[in-house]
């Protein structure tokens, strides 16, 4: 079951991969992902605004698109 959790309550990272320039700027929630199996990911520039909830699987897929086309 995917839960809906408050964005507020979590604590987000930014990639590492982020330009550092507030530009390209992905965050994902590494405790909740620990706790649930769920991980969340975010624009940065939107903090209030919608993120996806994605599986293991589908959290390495992105971040795997991610380094490869940047």
């Amino acid at each position: 079951m995917i839960s809906t959790p408050n964005p507020r309550d979590i604590r987000w990272i930014s990639s590492t991969y982020s330009d550092g320039q507030g530009g390209n700027c992905v965050q994902w929630a590494p405790d909740h992902a620990r706790a649930t199996g769920e991980f969340l990911v975010r624009d940065s520039k939107d903090p209030n605004g919608p993120h996806l909830t994605l599986t293991r699987e589908g959290f390495a897929g992105l971040v795997e698109f991610a380094k490869r086309h940047g």
